[in-house]
C-alpha cells in the first residue's frame, strides 16, 4: 500500500512539474497574427457525470485562453481561429484515491486565411485533459478544483494545444510564411529627388 501511495505522490508531482503555463515562450509562427477569435458551445454535449456549465460560459473561458495565448503575435498576414466545442466533461467531486475523473473537452478547429479568404484547415479534432496537480492526484479535481477553474484549464489546454499544433503546419507546411507580395517598408525616409528635373 506504501509503495502504491508513493507511486502516485511521485507521478502526481512530475504532474505538477509540467502544468501548463498561462504565458509560455512563443511557437514560430512566422507572419501569423490574429484578426477574429470565434468560439462556439451551443451544441457541445455534456457527459453524464459532468458538472453543468453554460455556453456562455464556455465560450468566454476559450475565447479569453486563446486571445491570450495567440493574440500575442504581430505578423503581417491575417488569420481567424474558430473553435468549436462538442463536448466536455467537468469532474464532479470523487471518491479520493479510489475514484478521481479527470476533466476533459473535445473540439473541433478551423483556420481561415483572410487574405486568400480561404481555410487552411476545417474541423481539426482535438482532445485534452486537465492537468494534474499533487492535490487533484489525491483528491480529485472535484474537490479539489471551482468549476471554473477546470473550464479556464481546459480552456488553456485547447489553446496550448492549437498554438502547438500551429507551429508544426507552420514548419511542416509553411502556413504563415511571408508572402512575396507583402509591401516592404522603405529602408530610409529620405526621398532623394530626380537629378534630371
Amino acid at each position: 500500500m506504501l509503495r502504491i501511495l508513493t507511486l502516485i505522490t511521485g507521478l502526481a508531482l512530475m504532474g505538477a512539474c509540467t502544468q501548463t503555463q498561462l504565458y509560455e515562450e512563443p511557437e514560430s509562427l512566422g507572419e501569423f497574427k490574429l484578426r477574429v477569435n470565434y468560439a462556439f458551445a451551443d451544441k457541445a454535449v455534456q457527459g453524464p457525470v459532468s458538472r453543468d456549465a453554460t455556453p456562455d460560459e464556455w465560450t468566454s473561458a476559450i475565447q479569453n485562453a486563446v486571445d491570450i495565448r495567440l493574440g500575442r503575435y504581430v505578423g503581417a498576414q491575417e488569420y481567424d481561429i474558430g473553435i468549436s466545442l462538442e463536448g466536455y466533461m467537468l469532474a464532479p467531486p470523487g471518491v479520493p484515491i479510489l475514484y478521481n475523473p479527470k476533466s476533459t473537452a473535445i473540439v473541433l478547429v478551423n483556420v481561415y486565411d483572410v487574405n486568400k479568404k480561404e481555410f487552411l484547415a476545417k474541423g481539426k479534432q482535438f482532445q485534452v485533459l486537465e492537468d494534474t496537480t499533487g492535490g487533484s492526484a489525491l483528491k480529485g479535481s472535484g474537490h479539489e478544483r471551482t468549476k471554473e477553474e477546470q473550464m479556464s484549464g481546459l480552456a488553456l489546454k485547447v489553446a496550448d494545444r492549437v498554438e502547438e499544433w500551429l507551429a508544426e503546419e507552420h514548419e511542416e507546411n509553411g502556413w504563415f510564411d511571408r508572402r512575396p507580395n507583402l509591401i516592404q517598408p522603405l529602408d530610409s525616409g529620405v526621398v532623394t529627388q530626380n537629378p534630371a528635373s
